[in-house]
């Protein structure tokens, strides 16, 4: 990224800070016709738009017959000498020095678009793409726009950004000329040194609220942004920016499935585009991994600061905001989609905690599938891996090992379905009390993995848009006794 130091050439002061000061509020999007929203796709998705040569209006554009009126100069022909002079002296020292002025003009020509300089996966030198290249290429194009780069700073005068990170626009209001960034939360995720790795961190962590961030626009220039909304439990942030011109929308794309080919993309230093090739896989999570992440899988090298950035189909559509480049992992655009809504009619993302962690059926080896179907007529549904201490999952006896097969009647067998739930929960709840923090009831059917019996019960949820965190239970060992 553009060093700190280079930011200071950002747009006006006071125009920066009074976008700060902006305060966000409540107002019906059929209101404001000068809003503009990224646009979700859940349907099967269209053909895809090809790619339309972009010219400049105001580029005074030269008649043929202007172009060709004068000779061309020398330095488009390589020079030679021809047989009969080669042995004059004068001749070759002319033609040293005309060598020379020709390929530093052809440098110099080379150098403006600098296209020898970096390759990626699609470059023609990798065979491995080859049945996918040319869709690929317009896809990241269609796409590349939309992705920018964000830095954040725990005080303006510091030369090292806390986190770098991409973004994506999704949100542009033509009348105010600000546009809504999304991005991940690690941009202003405080730093632990006893940590060798900060991005290995569990759920629970700490954020740099008044963090000072800046947008590297695609056109060199930066901008201040104001944050508007930090998600602790989806661990993305949107913030708004004060922008002077039209901004590209990103396009979401609810259907992803597993095994496809998908583009992880971001942007280096120089803002340049990273490309990395993979393929979208579902994966039990790990401990302190949230059930709703999908998984980038791919044999690339990893990339710093992608966190926040797309991960694309075929089509240029986002399938999901990468979370974490190093763990592999992408919040998938479904889930994004009803947070987004969510927070646009209620300025909040409330959800249903149940203080559970769960493993889907769905994904264990078919030889543990067929054995629970054959011995306790259990074809799907979600296999509890951990119950938070005191939680009342715990109080009504739920345990480990415990499998529940319904969810408000209906049949839940991923963590994203039952993600998608919990938000429609949390939204339905919050739009009738107005308030979070607060409980609501959902009936759950639970199959006792000791008792091998199946009971129907009410469980008592949390309707919170904070992180939920699973606590595990423990108890202290005082008189050298193991009971």
């Amino acid at each position: 990224m553009p060093k700190a130091g280079k930011r200071r050439t950002r747009g006006n002061p006071d125009t920066e800070r009074e976008a700060k000061k902006k305060t966000t509020t409540r107002r019906s999007v059929a209101e404001d016709r000068g809003l503009m929203f990224a646009a979700f796709e859940s349907e099967k998705a269209q053909p895809r738009p090809k790619l339309d040569p972009v010219y400049d209006d105001d580029v005074a554009v030269e008649s043929s017959s202007e172009e060709s009126s004068s000779p061309p100069s020398p330095l488009m022909y390589r020079p030679y000498i021809p047989e009969e002079l080669a042995d004059d002296p004068d001749v070759r020292a002319a033609f040293k020095l005309a060598k020379t002025e020709y390929h530093a003009d052809r440098a110099c020509r080379s150098a403006v678009f600098d296209h020898h300089s970096s390759s990626s996966c699609l470059s023609n030198d990798n065979p491995h793409l080859l049945h996918i290249r040319e869709a690929a290429k317009d896809a990241v194009l269609l796409a590349a726009d939309s992705i920018i780069s964000l830095s954040s700073f725990l005080d303006a005068d510091d030369d090292e950004p806390l986190n770098t990170c991409c973004g994506l626009w999704i949100q542009h209001d033509i009348k105010k000329k600000t546009a809504v960034v999304l991005t991940s939360a690690h941009l202003i995720r405080a730093k632990d040194p006893s940590i060798r790795n900060p991005w290995m961190l569990g759920s629970t962590c700490e954020y740099h609220r008044e963090a000072e961030v800046i947008v590297h626009l695609l056109d060199g220039e930066t901008a201040v942004a104001s944050l508007l909304y930090l998600q602790e439990h989806y661990e993305f942030a949107l913030y708004e920016v004060v922008v002077d011109k039209p901004v590209q929308l990103s396009t979401f794309n609810d259907n992803v499935h597993s095994g496809q080919d998908a583009f992880r993309l971001g942007r280096d230093e120089s803002l340049d585009l990273r490309i990395t090739h993979g393929r979208v896989e579902y994966k039990i999570p790990t401990r302190h991994e949230r059930g709703h992440y999908m998984y980038f899988s791919h044999d690339e090298h990893k990339s710093l600061h992608d966190d926040g950035g797309p991960v694309i189909d075929l089509d240029g559509k986002v399938v999901g905001m990468v979370h974490n480049q190093f763990k592999e992992t992408f919040l998938p655009s479904s889930i994004l989609h009803k947070c987004l809504d969510s927070w646009r009619k209620l300025k909040c993302i409330p959800r249903a905690h149940l203080g559970m962690t769960f493993t889907p059926i769905k994904l264990l080896d078919p030889i543990c599938i067929e054995r629970m179907r054959r011995k306790h007529n259990i074809a799907s549904g979600l296999l509890v891996e951990q119950v938070s201490k005191e939680s009342n999952a715990e109080k009504l006896g739920i345990r480990m090992g415990d499998v529940i097969e319904r969810f408000n009647g209906e049949c839940i067998s991923n963590t994203t379905e039952l993600e998608k739930m919990l938000l429609d929960i949390g939204g339905d709840h919050f739009d009738q009390a107005k308030v979070l923090k607060t409980e609501t009831d959902l009936r759950i059917q639970i199959f006792r993995a000791t008792k091998r019996c199946r009971r129907v019960r009410n469980l008592t949820v949390t309707v919170s848009d904070r992180g939920e965190d699973i606590i595990e239970g423990t108890y202290p060992i005082t008189d050298g006794l193991w009971r």
